[in-house]
C-alpha cells in the first residue's frame, strides 16, 4: 500500500499584500518574502499636482517545496486486496467484508486465492492487505516472528474459539461400534478394517488436512506421536472442497468415514459427528512431542501495517467484525439448503437478511450507502466471478 504523503513541487499563484506573497495549498499557508518596486503616480488636477507614492509587489511565480498531507477526504483510496484462503469460511467472510469495504467506505478491492502458509507470506510482504482467518496455534510459529518484526498486525477475533481434531467419524459409525472412541482404538484390526481401502492397503485411510494448510505438517506429527504410522493411510485432499465432498458422500451412503474436521467448517455445522479421545492438550505436549489434542483454535483478523495508516475506518471496522460461529453456521446450513448457491449467493443473502447485525459494525453513513446498494443489488467489482 502506497503511502500517503509525498513532497511535490507545487507552483503557486501570488496573493498580493504590501511587503510579501502568501503560499498557499493544502490548507497550509506560507509567508515568502520578494523584492518590490516603488512605484510613483501622478495625478493631475484642475488644481493642483498630487504625488501618490505606494508599493506595489513584483509579479512573479515563486517555486516553493512543501510537504504535502493528504488528508483522509482527499487520498486516493488503495486498493485492498483480501487473502482468499481456500475453505469455505474465509471466503464468505471476505466477501462480507469486501461488500462493506466497497460499498460503505469507497475502497477497491480484491483477492489472492491460494493456502494457508503461502498467503500469510504474502500478507507479512504486502501482497494481500487483510486476512479474516489466522488460526492459532496451528501458525504460532510463523506468526509470532511476523508480529515481532512488525510484518502485520492483529485487529481482533474472527469467528471465536474452534476445535480441531484430525479424528472425527459419523456419529452413526459411533452408535455401531461404540468401543471405538478413541484414537488408541485404531490400532485395533476390527477398527483399522472399517476404513480400509484399495489406496490405503491395510491400513485405515485417514483423510487429513489441505495441501498447504498449517495443519498438515501439525496432523503428520501427531499420527507419528501417537505411534499410529503403521496403523493409519493418510489422504491430503487438494482443497477444502475435496474434503468436504468426501466426507459429504460417505455420509450420505452411511460408510465409514475417519479424518480431520473443524467447528466451523461446514460438515461440522450440519453433521452428526464424532470426535475421537485424545490426551489433553498441554503446552509442553504440543511444543515438543504433539502427542496430545488440539488446544481450541484462536481465529484472528490480521491486516499488513499499512492498513492500520492508509485504510484506519476499515480498520475500526474489522475492530468491530462480529460475525461468529453461530451467525457463521446459518450461513452454512443455507447453502446446504440451497444447492448450487455460490459464495457470493451466500454473502448476498447474509447481508441482505442481517442488516441489524451488521450496521453495528459500520458507521452510520456507511450503513446507509451498503443498504443503498443491496436494495439496487449492485455488486462489489473486487468479488471474483463465480
Amino acid at each position: 500500500m502506497k503511502s500517503i504523503s509525498r513532497r511535490r513541487v507545487l507552483r503557486l499563484g501570488v496573493l498580493s499584500f504590501a511587503g510579501g506573497i502568501v503560499a498557499a495549498a493544502c490548507g497550509e499557508t506560507k509567508t515568502v518574502e520578494v523584492p518590490v518596486e516603488r512605484v510613483v503616480t501622478v495625478v493631475q488636477t484642475e488644481v493642483k499636482e498630487v504625488v501618490v507614492e505606494r508599493e506595489v509587489p513584483v509579479e512573479k511565480v515563486v517555486e516553493v517545496v512543501v510537504e504535502k498531507v493528504v488528508t483522509p477526504e482527499a487520498r486516493e483510496k488503495q486498493t485492498l486486496i483480501f487473502s482468499d484462503l481456500n475453505w469455505s469460511s474465509a471466503q464468505i467472510q471476505n466477501r462480507i467484508a469486501q461488500y462493506i469495504v466497497e460499498k460503505g467506505y469507497g475502497y477497491p478491492t480484491d483477492v489472492v486465492f491460494g493456502a494457508t502458509l503461502p498467503l500469510f507470506q504474502g500478507l507479512r510482504r504486502g501482497d494481500t492487505h487483510i486476512t479474516m482467518e489466522i488460526w492459532l496455534p496451528n501458525q504460532d510459529e510463523a506468526w509470532g516472528e511476523a508480529v515481532a518484526a512488525g510484518e502485520v498486525a492483529p485487529i481482533g477475533e474472527s469467528l471465536g474459539k474452534d476445535w480441531q481434531s484430525s479424528f472425527v467419524i459419523p456419529a452413526y459409525l459411533q452408535e455401531e461400534y461404540p468401543d471405538l472412541d478413541s484414537v488408541e482404538d485404531l490400532k485395533e484390526e476390527k477398527f483399522k478394517a472399517l476404513f480400509r481401502t484399495t489406496e490405503s492397503g491395510d491400513k485405515a485411510r485417514l483423510v487429513s488436512c489441505v495441501i498447504g494448510w498449517a495443519c498438515e505438517e501439525v496432523n503428520a506429527a501427531q499420527i507419528e506421536a501417537y505411534g499410529l504410522s503403521d496403523h493409519v493411510h493418510i489422504v491430503n485432499p487438494g482443497d477444502g472442497a475435496a474434503a468436504n465432498a468426501d466426507l459429504y458422500g460417505a455420509y450420505e451412503r452411511g460408510e465409514p468415514w475417519l479424518g480431520y474436521q473443524w467447528g466451523t467448517n461446514d460438515p461440522s455445522l450440519v453433521l452428526d459427528l464424532v470426535r475421537l479421545k485424545e490426551p489433553e492438550y498441554s503446552d509442553e505436549c504440543w511444543f515438543t512431542t504433539k502427542a496430545c489434542a488440539y488446544e481450541d483454535a484462536t481465529i484472528l483478523i490480521a491486516v499488513h501495517p499499512d492498513v492500520l495508516t492508509g485504510a484506519p475506518d476499515v480498520v475500526e471496522m474489522l475492530r468491530a467484525w462480529g460475525l461468529n460461529i453461530e451467525v457463521y453456521s446459518a450461513i452454512a446450513q443455507w447453502q446446504r439448503e440451497n444447492d448450487g448457491a455460490s459464495t457470493n449467493d451466500a454473502a448476498l443473502w447474509w447481508l441482505k437478511s442481517n442488516p441489524g447485525i451488521w450496521t453495528g459494525w459500520v458507521t452510520a453513513d456507511a450503513a446507509a450507502a451498503i443498504q443503498s446498494a443491496l436494495d439496487a443489488n449492485d455488486l462489489p467489482d473486487g468479488w471474483p466471478v463465480e
